[in-house]
């Protein structure tokens, strides 16, 4: 009986990679606050994937490299643990919630939509409001930092991020929400607005 799902081939793994390397770099970049660790994390994660997973459909390709990535960032961060590096203490972020109006994804989309029309000091501030967004993304405990770029950046479902981050989908959702409503409070005090 074949199987229900064709094998990748060998093309669509390069390819695969090709596709998810950048993005990959740049969420890892966020989490471990390193250029050469974050290269040697998604570098280690995408060997790991041609040698032991490379004989499942593709399909199955982007929940099963997210997840390799999330170990070996957490293999890291465990190794620069086990090393005597300090760790940030992501407990004692302020998880309090305003009841404002302020919707990050709002301002997020906004800026999208405004790509290819804008003037040049339009674009300017936007590059401004996008770096300020990416440093206070960096600054998120690590879990909300990673639920949220899995959902907003990765733009998986909650089921998704939920797999791989081995975790119900409900502390998804929750962490998601912590996250944006951290994110909306920090840019709403630098004067960012929908």
């Amino acid at each position: 009986m074949p199987p229900l799902y064709a094998l990748a081939t060998d093309k669509e793994l390069s390819d695969f990679l090709k596709s998810v390397e950048k993005r990959a770099f740049k969420r890892t970049v966020y989490a471990v606050r390193s250029d050469d660790a974050a290269l040697d994390i998604v570098q280690d994660a995408m060997i790991r994937l041609a040698e032991k997973y490379a004989d499942r459909p593709a399909a199955e390709l982007p929940l099963v490299f997210q997840r390799i990535l999330s170990n070996a960032t957490m293999d890291w961060f465990r190794r620069e643990k086990v090393r005597g590096a300090v760790m940030q203490n992501l407990s004692d972020f302020d998880h309090s919630q305003e009841d404002g109006e302020f919707d990050l994804l709002e301002v997020l989309h906004s800026l999208e939509d405004t790509l290819g029309t804008e003037s040049a000091f339009d674009a300017v501030s936007r590059a401004q409001i996008l770096q300020m967004i990416e440093t206070e993304v960096v600054g998120l405990p690590g879990r909300q930092r990673e639920a949220f770029l899995l959902r907003y950046w990765e733009e998986f479902d909650v089921a998704e991020t939920a797999a791989v981050m081995g975790c119900s989908e409900g502390s998804v959702k929750t962490h998601c929400s912590r996250a944006v409503h951290a994110l909306a409070k920090a840019l709403k005090a630098k004067g960012i607005t929908p």
